[in-house]
């Protein structure tokens, strides 16, 4: 991948990263402690945090991701606020209003579904329960993180959708599968439009999806794709709508999705910001959470700067945590 025009010598990028591990209120993502990489560039501080999982290759766009928001210039924003959606996890349906008493006034909820060891029965609940809490004005979608395959997601989504949905997010893992359900769906006049999320921010053709009429809209996320001025253009070139979402970030991280969505031309739907909830603690004293349903750019302009030292100590990861992490970094760098 083209490097950074503002790549910082590596030396300088260990001196100033700190390694932390922030516990889970819940776990998501099947992750009970999010870890996390932050390295303070003149313009703020920066976060680095690719799943452990990933491969070097994936987690230098993460990097390069992070270089731009300490070290370049970010596109001027074209609004002073974005609306954030709430994040329900796959817990029991009793759980649904205690998670949401976390979010001050949200309008529009995702919940997560497909959950390894659950049962539509289980999803159908969770999202009825969203639904009685919200109120029949409330939008809802839901996630599935590519779990379903084509029959289980038409099925699926053939339920969900009764209780009123906004959109379901990557139902299948596949672009053609996506493609596929979306014909199915009409044959069954299930009118439920598709976003694509890992279909774009891991794969190397992220315009594939838009190409060959995969999704309705897109799920875009500063980190995984390169920076705030790679996903505008991955925006641009699809031509669909976009709704911005973290990736299960700290504040800082989080303040980057928010400088992205702010700078999009269009912006129809609120977006995946509010994930902060979802951290029993920060790297900031104020987590960058949604008021009255919203973030503004000065928030998260002020998050980028607000790390507190005090937390990073308090959260610092054991030694052999940041050993790993540093070598990962020394090995990523090397990519861009």
């Amino acid at each position: 991948m083209t490097a950074p025009t503002d790549l910082p010598d590596l030396p300088d990028l260990l001196a100033d990263a700190h390694v932390v591990a922030l516990p889970m209120r819940v776990r998501f993502r099947g992750v009970d402690v999010r870890e996390a990489v932050l390295l303070r560039g003149p313009h703020g501080w920066a976060e680095w945090a690719p799943f452990q999982e990933y491969a070097d290759r994936d987690a230098a766009r993460w990097l390069a991701a992070a270089v731009e928001l300490g070290w370049g210039e970010l596109p001027e924003p074209v609004r002073g606020q974005v609306g954030v959606n709430a994040t329900v996890p796959a817990v029991p349906a009793g759980q649904v209003e205690g998670v949401l008493g976390r979010y001050d006034r949200c309008r529009t909820v995702k919940v997560k579904v497909a959950e390894r060891g659950q049962t539509l029965g289980d999803d159908l609940e969770r999202v009825i329960e969203v639904r009685r809490v919200l109120g029949a004005d409330g939008r809802i979608r839901v996630d599935a993180n590519g779990a379903w395959s084509v029959d289980e997601a038409r099925e699926a989504l053939s339920v969900l959708a009764s209780v009123g949905l906004e959109y379901a997010e990557q139902p299948c893992a596949t672009v053609e599968e996506l493609v596929v359900l979306r014909l199915a769906l009409a044959r069954a006049s299930v009118d439920l439009p598709i976003a694509a999320d890992e279909s774009i921010r891991r794969a190397e053709d992220p315009l594939r999806v838009a190409r060959e009429g995969a999704a309705d809209l897109v799920v875009v996320k500063v980190a995984p794709l390169g920076g705030v001025r790679r996903a505008l253009e991955i925006v641009a070139e699809a031509g669909l709508p976009a709704v911005v979402s973290s990736a299960l970030d700290t504040s800082v991280g989080i303040a980057g999705g928010v400088r992205l969505a702010a700078a999009l031309p269009e912006l129809d739907h609120d977006c995946g910001l509010g994930t902060a909830a979802l951290l029993a603690d920060d790297v900031v004293g104020e987590p960058l959470m949604p008021r009255a349903g919203s973030l503004t750019t000065v928030r998260a302009d002020a998050a980028r700067c607000a790390v507190d030292p005090a937390l990073l100590a308090a959260h610092a990861a054991p030694a052999e945590r940041v050993t790993w992490w540093r070598q990962r970094l020394a090995r990523t760098y090397a990519l861009l």
